[in-house]
């Protein structure tokens, strides 16, 4: 297998699969800068290997991602950026968390998202987004933010589009609810859920089947399907995400709701799993 070290991520072609594994799990495998660009990086090389058929997206560590990064003095430098020079970070935001998840969206080849453990705010985008998802069984998954952080929910809101259902699609961001595995499979956010040890097995079993199609068809059939979102909207409406996001970090309710869960030294999910008033 051949291995390239692009620091958060690692990078491995195995046959006609790539292998993205997000491996920082001393910060939960969280999307700080680093990680987002050097994510970005391993798609690029993905799509200019005609060898490649098949990208998995998998970690290292105890769960699959926390989201964006949070706590532990962490700053972006992309937002530090924004704020001096606009008093905003929409441009940052954007830049870090709008193009590269329209990126995942429309990448070219076949996705499949191998998901263990944890999968938390913005790490759900990329454990939910790829063609396919395959969970251990003890995944689960979860949108803190309209709880613990005043946000309406991500940069990109999937959720709508991935639950393709209202109802079920507000309780879960209304809630911070989390979605076991099973649920998730029930609700159509995962294709299956297999038992903790089996995961890679299952995951390369169904890579390498796929890989069996030529690469210009599997392209094609992924062009077909995704157009039919795009057609009723589903990339426009990821773009009014971030706009949405942007005039909430200025509204007051919301930043009390966010100034609470520094004062308590809290992280959203923990956040957001409080039941008092802020």
């Amino acid at each position: 297998m051949d291995t390239q070290d692009l620091g958060p991520i690692t990078y491995a072609v195995d046959g006609a699969v790539a292998h993205v594994v997000l491996n920082d799990p001393g910060r939960a495998n969280s999307q700080t800068s680093e990680m987002v660009h050097a994510f970005d990086d391993a798609l690029t090389l993905a799509d200019r290997d005609y060898a490649v058929r098949v990208v998995v997206i998998r970690a290292n560590g105890k769960g699959f991602c926390a989201g964006h990064a949070a706590g532990g003095g962490y700053v972006y430098p992309e937002f530090a950026e924004n704020l001096e020079e606009w008093g905003s970070v929409w441009k940052a935001q954007a830049d870090l968390f709008l193009w590269p998840t329209l990126r995942l969206w429309e990448f070219r080849k076949p996705t499949i998202a191998q998901v263990h453990g944890y999968a938390l705010g913005g790490g759900t985008y990329w454990a939910l987004l790829p063609d396919i998802t395959v969970a251990a069984d003890d995944a689960y998954f979860q949108m803190p933010l309209v709880q613990g952080l005043g946000f309406p929910g991500g940069e990109t809101m999937i959720e709508p589009w991935v639950f393709m259902n209202w109802k079920r699609a507000l309780e879960y961001l209304y809630t911070a609810q989390t979605l076991t595995a099973a649920e998730a499979h029930e609700m159509g956010l995962v294709n299956r859920v297999v038992a903790s040890g089996d995961l890679s097995a299952v995951v390369d079993e169904v890579a390498a089947h796929i890989a069996r199609a030529p690469l210009s068809t599997l392209m094609g059939t992924k062009q077909l399907v995704k157009r039919a979102w795009e057609l009723m909207g589903m990339r426009t409406h990821l773009q009014m995400s971030t706009d949405v996001m942007a005039v909430t970090a200025h509204t007051s309710d919301a930043q009390a709701v966010r100034a609470a869960m520094v004062e308590r030294g809290l992280r959203p999910r923990q956040h957001a799993a409080t039941d008092d008033e802020t």
